[in-house]
C-alpha cells in the first residue's frame, strides 16, 4: 500500500469524532454568546478574508495555488457553529480547474480545513521552520490530488476558541521578531486553527501617550520599562528598568509592527475590530513618578521579585490600588488610546494584576472590589469588554484559597471574565474549583517553560483532558489553548494540541502517533514507527505530575558544594499499571540532604537510546529530510544530556572518594562531551545561538543600541536577572538553551571552572571553595554577557554522521540492554 493510500485509510480514526452534527455548547459558551454575536457582526468582509487565505496558500505551497478554491460560508451551514468543509470541486474533471473546495466560516476555518486535507489526504506535516519546517514532498502533483468521499467532510469546533501564547512568550520567543517572522507565525496560527492569540507587541508606545496625559514624562518611563528581552516582566510589574531604557525609535517601530500584526489577524477572521486578538489592559502597574504627581493616590510598593539584595534599581515595583479613583481613569485611557491607534478592538482584554504578585489583603470583600474596579476600567472605555485572565496565580500562589478565588472570579458579571486554565495538562484547576465557580474558562496546555529545549510531553493527558473537561457536568469550558512560555520545540506536541480544537472525542494517541511519523517524514519507514512508539510511551507520556523545568547539568550547572550532592541514582525500571495501561515508575534512591534541583527524569534512558538506534537505522532513507535531521539531533541531544547528568555524578562520586585521577579523567570526558554536543547542534539551523543574537542586533539603530540589545539577548539565556560578585541571580539558567555556540562558549567553560575547584580541593587537601567558584563563574558570565563575538547563523556538518559517531562514542553500550519491549497492545512489557 502506498503512503497516501495508507494515510487515507486511517482518516476515519481522527476525523470521525469531528463530523459531529450535535450542538456541543457548554454552559460557558452560553455565557459568552453575546460576545460571540458581536464578534460575528464585526468580522472582516468575506472578500478580505478570502484574499488573506489565498495569501497563506501561496506562501505555503505556491505550486498548488490553483488546485484549491476557498469559500466563506455562514454559520447556518454548520448548524450555527464554526466549521470547515472539504469536498471535491464540482469542476475538478475539467483540465486546469481546482481539484478541492475548502469552505469555512472564517479564513481561519478555511485554512484549518486546508491543513486538515494536507495532513489526512496527502500525508503532509507543517512545523515551525526551526523544527524542520513544512514536509510537503508527499503532496501529489497538481492534477493528482486525492479525492475526498463524495459527501464531503464537515468538521466543527466543539468550543468556539483556540487560544495561543503566554504573557511571557513575547519575551522568550518573540522579542526580536520582524514582520517577516511574524507573518510566518500568523500563517502557522491560521493553519493550526488558532483564532484567539495574544497581541502584546508595541504597547509601550501606547503607554507613553497615556502617561503623558498624567504628566509622566518619557524620561520617567526610562525607569519603568524593561529592556526588549525583559518586557514581559516589566509589563506584569515584576521588575522595572532591567535591560533598559528603551530607545524611542524602537518603541515607534514596535507600534508599527503591532499594527501590521493586528491588520493581518483581522484579515484572516481572527480580528473583527481586533477580533479575537487579545489586547492588554491596565493591571495597576505604574511608574514610580506617579507617586510624586499624585501624592494622595493609593500606591503600594510591591515586595522583592527574585532580585539579589532587593536592588532598588529594578526591584519592588509600584502598584496603584484598584480602589483608587485614578485606577479607572488610567485603565479607561489605556483602552481608549488603543482604540484610537488601532481603530478596532476584539473586546477581549488581558489583565494579570496578581501574576506572582500577592494582594496586600486577603479579605474576600477587598479582593472582590479589586476585581470589580479592574473590570470597570475596561468597561468604561469599551461597553462590550470582556476580561481575559491567566489562571497561573491559582496554581502558583497558596494565597488563593477558595474564598479569595471565588471573590475574584465573581467580582465581574457572568460571561464578562474568561480564565485561562494555564497548566491544565498537568494541574487542571477546573477539576478542583467547581469549574472556576461557574466562570467560563479555556483549557490550556502550558508544556514549556522559558523556551528550554527538552523533549517532553504528556500526550495522553492532551488527547483526553480537553474532551473530559468539556463533557463534564455543568462545564463552563469555552475553548482550548496553548500557553507555552516559549515555542519552536517539540513539534509533535503542538501539532497534536492544535488538533484538539476540532476533536469532539478522546483521541487514540497511539494510532495518531503512527500516522504522525509517516506525515512528519513523508513516507513510511518501519524503524521510525517503532522508534516513535517508544517515544510515545517514554518521553512523550510523562505521568509523574512533576513540574518540568529543564535542569540538566550542562545547561543548569549545580551551584552547590559537592558534599551536598547525592550520587545515588534514580532507578526507572519499576512498572505499575493504571487505567489498563502500564507505566514506568521511579524507585527513589535520593538522599534527603540534596540541596540542588535535580534534573527531571521520568523514563528509562536506555529505552530512549534504543529509539535513537532505530532513528539511525532509518538515516539512509530519510537523511534528505529536514524534519528527520531536526528530530535526530534533538533525540541524540536528549540522550546525551541525560548521560551527561550521570557522568557529572560520577565526577562527584570520585571526588568524595578522594580519587584525583578519576576526577581529572571524568571531568575531561564531561567537557569533551559538551564540545561534541555543540558540534552536533551545529548541524541544524534550529539549534544555533547565532540567529537569536543577530536578530537582536538587527533591530538596533546604532552601536550603543546594538550593544544593549545583544546584552539583553545574552543575559536572558544565562544569568537572566541581577547578581552580585559572589551571589548568582535567583533566576540564573531559567532561560537555558541547548544551542550550538552557547555550549562551547559558555556552558563548557563554566563547568571547567567548577572542575578546576574540585581538583584544587583534592590537591590541597582542603574543602571545596564554593565562594571562589562562584566568583569566577559570575565573572565569566558577566564577561560573556558583555562580549561581542559572532556566532554562525547557518548550520554546517552532516547530522546523520555526527549523530552516529556520538552514539558509538557515548551511548552504544548504554542502550544495548534493559530497554522495554512492547506487546501487541502497545504497552511496555
Amino acid at each position: 500500500m502506498d503512503s497516501i493510500s495508507m494515510i487515507s485509510s486511517l482518516i476515519f480514526i481522527f476525523c470521525a469524532s469531528c463530523f459531529s452534527g450535535a450542538n456541543s455548547s457548554t454552559l460557558g459558551v452560553n455565557y459568552v454568546s453575546p460576545l460571540l454575536e458581536i464578534q460575528e457582526r464585526e468580522r472582516a468582509p468575506s472578500s478580505v478574508q478570502l484574499t488573506a487565505a489565498y495569501g497563506v496558500l501561496n506562501r505555503l505551497i505556491p505550486s498548488h495555488f490553483s488546485s484549491f478554491e476557498f469559500h466563506v460560508i455562514p454559520k447556518e451551514h454548520c448548524g450555527g457553529e464554526s466549521c470547515f468543509t472539504i469536498s471535491n470541486h464540482p469542476g475538478s474533471a475539467r483540465e486546469g480547474s481546482p481539484e478541492i473546495l475548502v469552505s469555512g466560516t472564517t479564513a481561519v476555518e478555511i485554512l484549518s480545513g486546508l491543513h486538515w486535507y494536507l495532513k489526512y489526504w496527502c500525508g503532509a506535516h507543517i512545523s515551525w521552520s526551526k523544527t524542520g519546517g513544512a514536509q510537503l514532498a508527499s503532496v501529489p502533483n497538481p492534477g493528482s490530488l486525492p479525492a475526498v468521499q463524495d459527501a464531503g467532510v464537515v468538521v466543527k469546533r466543539p468550543v468556539p476558541w483556540s487560544y495561543y501564547q503566554n504573557a511571557v512568550t513575547s519575551s522568550y520567543t518573540f522579542a526580536w521578531w520582524d514582520w517577516e517572522r511574524w507573518e510566518q507565525e500568523i500563517d502557522w496560527m491560521a493553519l493550526q486553527g488558532i483564532n484567539l492569540p495574544l497581541a502584546f507587541t508595541g504597547q509601550e508606545a501606547i503607554w507613553q501617550k497615556v502617561f503623558k496625559n498624567f504628566n509622566i514624562s518619557n524620561s520617567n518611563l526610562d525607569d519603568f520599562f524593561g529592556g526588549p528581552a525583559f518586557l514581559a516582566w516589566s509589563r506584569m510589574g515584576n521588575l522595572h528598568r532591567w535591560g533598559g531604557p528603551l530607545p524611542q525609535r524602537w518603541l515607534d517601530q514596535q507600534l508599527i509592527l503591532q499594527k501590521k500584526i493586528l491588520a493581518r489577524m483581522f484579515e484572516l477572521g481572527m480580528t473583527p475590530a481586533v477580533h479575537l486578538s487579545v489586547l492588554p489592559a491596565f493591571s495597576g502597574n505604574v511608574p514610580a513618578a506617579l507617586k510624586h504627581v499624585f501624592p494622595s493616590a493609593k500606591i503600594n510598593r510591591l515586595g522583592n521579585w527574585f532580585t539579589v539584595n532587593s536592588d532598588p534599581r529594578w526591584c519592588c515595583t509600584y502598584l496603584l490600588d484598584a480602589t483608587d479613583p485614578l485606577f479607572v481613569e488610567i485603565g479607561k485611557a489605556f483602552i481608549e488610546q488603543q482604540l484610537k491607534e488601532y481603530g478596532r478592538s476584539s473586546h477581549i482584554y488581558n489583565c494579570d494584576t496578581f501574576d506572582e504578585n500577592t494582594p496586600p489583603v486577603d479579605d474576600p470583600e477587598y479582593i472582590s472590589s479589586l476585581g470589580a474596579t479592574i473590570f470597570e476600567g475596561m468597561q468604561s472605555a469599551d461597553s462590550d469588554a470582556v476580561w481575559l485572565m491567566q489562571g497561573w496565580l491559582f496554581t502558583y500562589d497558596p494565597f488563593w484559597r477558595p474564598p479569595q478565588m471565588k471573590a475574584l472570579l465573581h467580582s465581574v458579571p457572568l460571561g464578562k471574565l474568561i480564565v485561562l486554565d494555564l497548566y491544565a495538562e498537568v494541574k487542571p484547576i477546573w477539576a478542583t474549583s467547581k469549574q472556576f465557580y461557574g466562570t467560563p474558562y479555556i483549557w490550556c496546555m502550558l508544556h514549556n517553560f522559558a523556551g528550554n529545549i527538552e523533549m517532553y510531553g504528556v500526550l495522553d493527558a492532551v488527547g483526553l483532558g480537553p474532551v473530559e473537561a468539556r463533557i463534564s457536568d455543568n462545564s463552563t469550558m469555552v475553548g482550548v489553548g496553548m500557553s507555552m512560555e516559549g515555542i519552536e520545540q517539540n513539534p509533535v506536541v503542538y501539532d497534536f494540541m492544535a488538533e484538539m480544537a476540532f476533536q469532539h472525542n478522546p483521541v487514540d494517541v497511539k494510532a495518531w502517533i503512527n500516522l504522525y511519523s509517516r506525515r512528519r517524514y513523508g513516507r513510511f519507514v518501519q524503524p521510525m514507527q517503532d522508534a516513535w512508539n517508544i517515544l510515545y510511551h517514554t518521553i512523550y507520556n510523562c505521568t509523574d505530575g512533576a513540574y518540568d523545568k529543564n535542569r540538566d547539568v550542562i545547561v543548569a550547572f549545580p551551584d552547590v558544594d559537592p558534599k551536598f550532592i547525592s550520587t545515588l541514582q534514580i532507578a526507572l525500571n519499576d512498572i505499575h499499571e493504571q487505567d489498563g495501561k502500564r507505566y514506568l515508575g521511579r524507585a527513589i534512591l535520593e538522599e534527603a540532604n540534596d540541596s540542588y534541583d535535580k534534573p527531571h527524569l521520568w523514563y528509562s534512558n536506555s529505552d530512549v537510546i534504543h529509539a535513537l538506534k532505530l532513528f539511525l537505522e532509518s538515516g539512509n532513507q530519510l537523511t534528505d529530510s529536514s524534519t528527520y535531521r531536526y528530530d535526530l539531533i534533538d533525540l541524540t541531544r536528549q540522550a546525551l544530556a541525560k548521560y551527561a547528568n550521570e557522568l557529572f555524578l560520577d565526577v562527584i562520586e570520585a571526588y568524595k572518594l578522594d580519587d584525583l585521577h578519576a576526577v581529572s579523567h571524568l571531568s575531561q570526558k564531561f567537557l569533551g562531551l559538551v564540545k561534541d554536543m555543540d558540534m552536533l547542534l551545529g548541524c541544524h539551523d534550529g539549534f544555533l545561538l547565532g540567529p537569536w543574537i543577530e536578530s537582536a542586533k538587527k533591530l538596533a539603530q546604532d552601536e550603543d543600541q546594538e550593544r544593549q540589545f545583544e546584552w539583553n539577548a545574552r543575559t536572558q539565556i544565562t544569568m537572566w536577572f541581577d547578581n552580585s560578585e559572589e551571589e548568582a541571580s535567583l533566576l540564573r539558567d531559567y532561560g537555558n538553551k541547548y544551542w550550538s555556540g552557547l555550549l562551547r562558549d559558555y556552558y563548557g567553560p563554566r563547568a571547567a571552572i567548577y572542575f578546576k575547584f574540585l581538583i584544587a580541593s583534592l590537591e590541597e587537601g582542603k574543602g571545596f571553595s564554593l565562594r571562589g567558584w562562584r566568583r569566577e563563574w559570575i565573572k565569566l558570565t558577566n564577561n560573556w554577557q558583555n562580549s561581542r563575538n559572532v556566532f554562525p547563523v547557518k548550520s554546517t556538518g552532516d547530522a546523520l554522521k555526527v549523530s552516529q559517531w556520538l552514539f558509538e562514542k557515548y551511548l552504544q553500550d548504554l542502550g544495548s540492554h534493559d530497554h522495554l519491549g512492547y506487546n501487541n497492545n502497545n504497552n511496555p512489557v
